[in-house]
């Protein structure tokens, strides 16, 4: 069972990339939303609020079972990355402007930790993992439903 936390933790994989593993997995969410608007599956945006539920309820299960043998919230843990971007977009066009911009927000909001988003990190175990970058996403989501209102793209 440890391998299964592993391998959804690290997002399949993604975050033994090492440095730079939690852009890579918000850049693989992107490319797999606009992949699959791409090739007409539309209903991903319907799905998506379920999916997004899944994924962070899953991840907080993952990174609670291998905080013990990698410490807390270790950079392979990339699983809070992709349901944070997820967050970003939930409820936004899937079109190019939208999922760059929703990617540099939910960056931004993840590296720099405004707005209460640091002390989220000291919530024990895998809901702590998970939190912050929740919140990231709600900001960014936030923004981007601004952005989306006054039709700046």
């Amino acid at each position: 069972m440890l391998r299964i936390h592993k391998l959804v933790s690290t997002s399949l994989g993604i975050g033994y990339i090492g440095k730079g593993g939690g852009t890579v997995a918000a850049v693989a969410v992107c490319l797999c939303l606009y992949a699959t608007q791409w090739a007409g599956g539309s209903q991903l945006v319907l799905w998506l609020p379920i999916i997004t539920l899944l994924l962070t309820g899953v991840g907080v299960w993952s990174a609670t079972e291998v905080e013990p043998l990698w410490g807390k919230d270790d950079k392979k843990v990339v699983i809070d990355e992709v349901a944070g971007m997820c967050i970003s977009m939930l409820f936004i066009p899937v079109k190019l402007p939208y999922l760059c911009a929703g990617l540099v927000l939910f960056r931004f909001f993840d590296i720099a930790k405004p707005l209460f988003i640091r002390r989220l990190e000291s919530v024990e175990g895998g809901l702590g993992v998970m939190l912050d970058d929740v919140l990231a996403g709600v900001y960014a989501n936030l923004i981007l439903q601004i952005l989306l209102y006054y039709k700046v793209f």
